[in-house]
């Protein structure tokens, strides 16, 4: 069942077509389904002088934007633990599109991934998609968000995990369960943007607002109605599903006179613990219970984040804020003061660069490491890498004036490696044996030249270019150490994984030291997420087991370092076992 509305000018591209779920029925109880969704990709006007659900205003500003059936932020997806989702995206705009299902294993369905030119083609205009996976051993809070270009600005959306039937939560469960995912708008094209930059060299413009749930809220100009509420009763527990969907920052975020205890990351349950303030990178997810007072506290309170910001380069440095209000019982005598009248208080944030409350908090989380939710830590390690990861520069073109350091271009890289991407889908070259040309799979494993990395950076910050891959058999076992660097600017990169969790063993800061750092390496109950922070001129280091045939890659989640070339991929080889083997390609794989 759906509907669709047309535009009522032919200027503007049709809007607002139909999602759906299929529920499978069956006699008994089972723990897991097949369920259908269908995201139509389309244009979304934005007009401030028109009051209808589907026109809204932002920051005063009227913007044309694409969106997925019309929606912003996009359509929820629902499953459970084991569930089989097909989910099918028809692009009804000019731009390519590809989704990605951030966090999810894709066991051996790596052609569902979606990163463009990685796992598959973009989808064309008019052409359509069926994303064909299954949830394995996750339970949570992940997203979904387009995955090429900067159309992911827009283009994103919750994916709720259940436990599965008869499973509870391994805390009290919650009154209620609400999605709170922050994201960044911007008054220009975020796709006009980007592109000036590559063309220019320099760095893009910043955004205009964060949001919450796609609100700016009332801390910006002409934005007091676009404010997220979260009504609330006294003496419940409610679940907050955070997702960190902005383009480019790291975020702050608490509610002002409330503790949050966190309770899961990255859909991976960890051991609970109370802060008051979160820190939550581009590509990760925080799921935290909130216990509202006991009685309704006769104020207003705002839930407000803010960036975490280390670099040098020039930053939204704004405060986005929704409101959680109380509500008043039906036995309760309201007092003289309306809802209206009530004091707001504001949540006491950390400053914008404060290293020293992000490691705190990264420190605290831990896996349950219980006997139904195991830590499975790989405890021998067959190959060891080194990343050094940070920005660079390329030369300008002849005949052209660049907006980069000392008037040469922007680049980002791992090991002094900026990723070239293909033109042709790297897991379809792979899978078809048709690498040549396509991509070199000798990716250097450590820096050519070692330097002191968070000391006084070298003077040459050029970079090389290249489309390189690292083969690995499958189950591998893989230590990854990845380390910030001073050229440009330390700077925290959140990098993500695509096809697995890794569990984070160690960080710190400065250079990591082989001998010593590994010494203190958590083995035991060391978190397991799919995206993390590489600390501001320092370490981190993950273990992961190659266990997934395919093709991932794995890239800084600030959308503008990706641009630059802060990304590579791991190409898993088939193990022997047909369980162990990539599924074959879809028949409506996208072509490029």
């Amino acid at each position: 069942m759906g509907f669709s509305l047309l535009p009522s000018s032919p200027a503007f591209l049709a809007v607002f077509l139909l999602s759906f779920v299929t529920w499978c029925l069956h006699p008994e109880p089972i723990l897991a389904i097949t369920r259908h969704y269908k995201f139509d990709v389309c244009v979304m006007f934005f007009r401030s002088n028109i009051v209808m659900l589907q026109n809204v205003t932002r920051l005063c500003h009227t913007k044309s934007m694409v969106t997925v059936n019309g929606k912003f932020p996009g359509p929820r997806i629902v499953a459970r633990e084991g569930d089989r989702l097909l989910i099918k995206v028809t692009n009804h705009v000019q731009n390519n599109i590809s989704i990605h299902w951030h966090g999810i294993r894709q066991l051996r369905s790596g052609w569902a991934d979606g990163p463009a030119y990685i796992t598959q083609c973009p989808i064309k205009t008019g052409q359509s998609y069926v994303y064909n996976y299954t949830i394995v051993g996750q339970r949570g809070t992940l997203f979904w968000h387009a995955h090429i270009s900067w159309l992911r600005s827009s283009l994103y959306g919750p994916i709720i995990i259940l436990p599965k039937l008869g499973t509870p939560y391994p805390f009290a469960k919650p009154y209620k369960e609400v999605p709170i995912i922050f994201g960044e708008w911007f008054n220009a094209d975020p796709e006009a943007i980007i592109n000036q930059a590559m063309q220019t060299g320099g760095g893009p413009n910043v955004s205009d607002a964060y949001t919450i749930n796609g609100l700016p809220g009332p801390l910006y100009n002409c934005s007091a109605k676009d404010t997220f509420k979260l009504k609330v009763k006294p003496g419940k527990t409610y679940l907050l599903r955070m997702i960190n969907a902005a383009l480019n920052d790291e975020l702050f975020f608490g509610i002002a006179n409330h503790t949050l205890t966190v309770v899961d990351v990255d859909a991976i349950y960890v051991k609970p613990f109370d802060t008051d303030t979160l820190l939550i990178t581009p590509g990760q997810t925080t799921n935290v219970l909130l216990k509202t007072k006991p009685h309704h506290p006769n104020a207003n309170f705002f839930m407000s984040a803010i960036p975490y910001m280390t670099g040098q380069g020039t930053f939204d440095n704004s405060t986005v804020s929704g409101i959680l209000e109380y509500e008043y019982s039906h036995k309760t005598i309201q007092s003289s003061r309306s809802p209206k009248k009530l004091p707001l208080y504001k949540p006491n944030l950390p400053p914008l660069n404060d290293t020293s409350f992000a490691a705190n908090f990264t420190s605290k989380l831990r896996s349950l490491a219980s006997a139904e939710f195991p830590a499975n830590v790989p405890q021998k390690v067959d190959r060891q890498f080194f990343f050094t990861v940070g920005l660079g520069t390329n030369p300008c073109s002849k005949n052209q004036t660049c907006k980069g350091p000392n008037g040469t271009r922007f680049a980002a890289s791992i090991n002094n490696l900026s990723f070239v991407m293909p033109t042709t889908a790297l897991l379809q070259a792979h899978h078809f044996g048709q690498s040549n040309g396509v991509y070199n799979p000798i990716f250097p494993i450590s820096p050519l030249i070692p330097f002191n990395y968070t000391g006084t950076p070298p003077n040459n910050t050029m970079v090389r270019n290249g489309t390189k891959l690292v083969v690995l058999p499958f189950n591998t076992s893989v230590e990854l150490i990845m380390q910030d660097t001073s050229i440009l600017g330390a700077e925290s990169h959140p990098l993500h994984l695509h096809g697995f969790n890794f569990f984070v063993v160690g960080q710190g800061f400065g250079n990591f030291d082989p001998k010593k750092d590994p010494k203190n390496f958590n083995l035991a109950d060391p978190v397991e997420r799919n995206t993390v922070g590489v600390p501001s001129g320092g370490w981190v280091a993950i273990r992961f087991l190659a266990d997934n045939p395919g093709v991932w890659f794995m890239h800084c989640h600030l959308e503008v370092h990706t641009s630059w070339g802060l990304k590579m991929a791991w190409v898993v080889l088939d193990g022997k076992l047909p369980n162990q083997k990539l599924l074959p390609p879809p028949a409506d794989l996208p072509k490029c």
